[in-house]
C-alpha cells in the first residue's frame, strides 16, 4: 500500500537521500524543511547538494516528491520521520532546545495512528523524553538511527543493516514493515542500545582517525613517511587492515557524537577526549611542522579541499576552515580551491598549484589523484592521495 511519508529536515543530508529512496518504492514523500532555497531546488528536480545519483532519483520519481514547510505535510502523512540536526555546544553539552521545540509542535499536529520515526543522532534518554511528551497523543514512536556515508547514501541505504528500536512492540513491528521495503537486513534492539550504537559507531571511527593522526605525528619526529610505514604494517597482515590514513578527520557526526559521549560520562570518556584533542589540533600540528622548515610569511600556501570529507560539498566542522583561520591570524598568504564547494575567493586547482609554494591536500577528493605537481613545490599530503 502506498504510504504518505513526511520527512522533517527533509532537505538535509540525512533526510533528503532517505526521501528519494522511499519515493523510489512508490510512496508519496513530503520533504518538510524551513530551508526555502533547498525546497525550491528539490521542487525543480535539482539536488540542494552533492549526493551520488540524487538528481537521477529526483527526475525519475518527481511525481512522488513535494518539498515545503506547510504543516499540512505533517498532518496528512501516515509516517513522520525526524531528521533534524542536534547540535553540541563547545562544552560538549547537547543543544536540544530546537529538537524538543519541534516535538512540542508535533504534539499539536499529529494523530494517534501516525508512526513517528526518529532518525537523528540523539543524546541517550531522548526517546524516553519524547515518549513522555507525546504519551497522551501518540504511542507509535521508534528510533531507527541513520548509518549512511554522506555523499553515498543512495548507494548504501538498501545495503546496510538498519537498527530498529521502539517504545513498544507495535512501533517496532510497524517500523520493521516499513524499512523492509528498501532495506535487506533488520537489527532489533532496545531504545538505549540504538542510541548508544549510533554514538559508539561514530566515536569508534573518530578514535581510529586519532590513532593514525598521532602515529603520523610520531613519524614526523623521525622523518619517516607514515603512509609508507602504514603500507608495510598492513601488507599481508590482517590485524592492521583497519588502520585509516592520517588527515583532517572532521564532520558534524564524528565530532558531535564523540562530544556527546564525553558529556554523557561526565568528562570520563578519556579516549574520546584524547581523540578530540588530537584530531582538532591536527591543523596546528601541520603548521608547526611547516614553521620548523620555512619562514612562512615568505611563502604562499595552497589549500586543496575545503569540504570536511572527500567528494562532498559540505564544510560543517571542516578542519580546513580551522587551518584558514590559523593562516589569517598569522598573516600568511594562502589560496583555496575545492571542486565541490562554492567558497569565497576560491580559485581553480590548476591556478592554486601554479601560485603556491606549499600545497596542503586538506581533503582527499578523488579528482586530486591525477594532479601533476612540479618537484619544486612542497607538498603536504597526509592522505597519500597523490600518485608518485
Amino acid at each position: 500500500m502506498k504510504k504518505k511519508v513526511c520527512i522533517i529536515g527533509g532537505a538535509g543530508h540525512v533526510g533528503f537521500p532517505l526521501g528519494l529512496m522511499i519515493a523510489s518504492k512508490n510512496n508519496q514523500v513530503f520533504f518538510y524543511d524551513k530551508n526555502k532555497k533547498a525546497c525550491d531546488l528539490i521542487n525543480k528536480n535539482i539536488s540542494p547538494y552533492y549526493e551520488i545519483n540524487s538528481e537521477k532519483y529526483l527526475k525519475k520519481y518527481k511525481k512522488n516528491l513535494i518539498a515545503g514547510n506547510n504543516d499540512r505535510l505533517i498532518t496528512n502523512a501516515n509516517i513522520i520521520i525526524i531528521c533534524i540536526g542536534t547540535p553540541v555546544k563547545k562544552n560538549t553539552k547537547p543543544e536540544l532546545k530546537e529538537f524538543f521545540g519541534l516535538i512540542k509542535k508535533l504534539k499539536k499536529l499529529i494523530n494517534k495512528n501516525q508512526l513517528i520515526i526518529v532518525r537523528s543522532s540523539v543524546y541517550p534518554g531522548t526517546i524516553e523524553k519524547i515518549k513522555n511528551l507525546l504519551k497522551h497523543k501518540n504511542n507509535n514512536i521508534s528510533y531507527c538511527p541513520e548509518r549512511i556515508l554522506q555523499g553515498s547514501a543512495l548507494v548504501e541505504l538498501n545495503t546496510l543493516p538498519q537498527v530498529i528500536s521502539g517504545i513498544n512492540k507495535k512501533s517496532i513491528n510497524r517500523s520493521v514493515l516499513f524499512f523492509k521495503t528498501f532495506v535487506k537486513e533488520i537489527i532489533i534492539s532496545s531504545v538505549i542500545e540504538a542510541e548508544l550504537i549510533k554514538l559508539f559507531s561514530n566515536a569508534w571511527r573518530y578514535i581510529n582517525f586519532a590513532a593514525s593522526n598521532q602515529f603520523y605525528n610520531i613519524c614526523q619526529k623521525f622523518d619517516i613517511n607514515f603512509n609508507e610505514l602504514r603500507k608495510k604494517m598492513m601488507k599481508n597482515y590482517s590485524r592492521n587492515q583497519s588502520l585509516p590514513l592520517a588527515g583532517f578527520a572532521a564532520g558534524p557526526c564524528l565530532v558531535k557524537d564523540t562530544m556527546q559521549l564525553v558529556n554523557l560520562t561526565n568528562n570520563k570518556f578519556t579516549m574520546g577526549k584524547a581523540s578530540l584533542k588530537i584530531n582538532e589540533n591536527f591543523p596546528n600540528f601541520l603548521m608547526k611542522e611547516l614553521e620548523k622548515k620555512f619562514i612562512l610569511k615568505k611563502k604562499k600556501i595552497g589549500i586543496l579541499g575545503i569540504a570536511f570529507k572527500s567528494d562532498v560539498d559540505d564544510i560543517r566542522d571542516s578542519l580546513s576552515i580551522k587551518l584558514i583561520k590559523i593562516l589569517k591570524r598569522k598573516k600568511i598568504k594562502f589560496f583555496i580551491s575545492d571542486d565541490y564547494v562554492d567558497y569565497p575567493n576560491k580559485i581553480s586547482k590548476k591556478e592554486l598549484i601554479k601560485k603556491s609554494d606549499i600545497i596542503i591536500i586538506a581533503t582527499p577528493h578523488k579528482n586530486y589523484k591525477k594532479l601533476i605537481i612540479s618537484k619544486n613545490k612542497t607538498i603536504v599530503d597526509t592522505w597519500g592521495i597523490l600518485k608518485k
